[in-house]
């Protein structure tokens, strides 16, 4: 009953700039947290970027100065700048989102989207 897409994936070369979206839908009461992933072939998935419940932002290290996260929660949308990009960044990147579906109990659900490829090559 909860949807997020993802877009703004593509191929880009070293140095180049993407821009990931994601918008969530459905039966949505509140979001508590909403945030990026990605998997690399033959590694573990890991967090990129997010957007904690008190409204605070946290970034992996190897990420820090050159991606940004924003969002805007009238459109329940979260969004991935990405700069200076690196072949490792290649990898599928994954929405998540932490959602109360109804104000009574108070239970929030992890979701995630369906994934968008980002391949950084020569």
């Amino acid at each position: 009953q909860v949807q997020l897409v993802e877009s703004g994936g593509g191929l880009v070369q070293p140095g180049g700039s993407l821009r990931l979206s994601c918008k969530a839908s459905g039966s949505i009461f509140s979001i508590k947290t909403m945030g990026w992933y990605r998997q690399a072939p033959g590694k573990e998935r890991e967090l990129v970027a997010l957007f904690t419940s008190d409204d605070n932002t946290n970034y992996m290290d190897s990420v820090k100065g050159r991606f940004t996260i924003s969002r805007d929660n009238a459109k329940n949308t979260v969004y991935l700048q990405m700069n200076s990009l690196k072949p490792e960044d290649t990898a599928v990147y994954y929405c998540n989102a932490d959602v109360r579906r109804t104000p009574w109990p108070i239970v929030y659900v992890p979701y995630w989207g369906q994934g968008t490829q980002v391949t950084v090559s020569s």
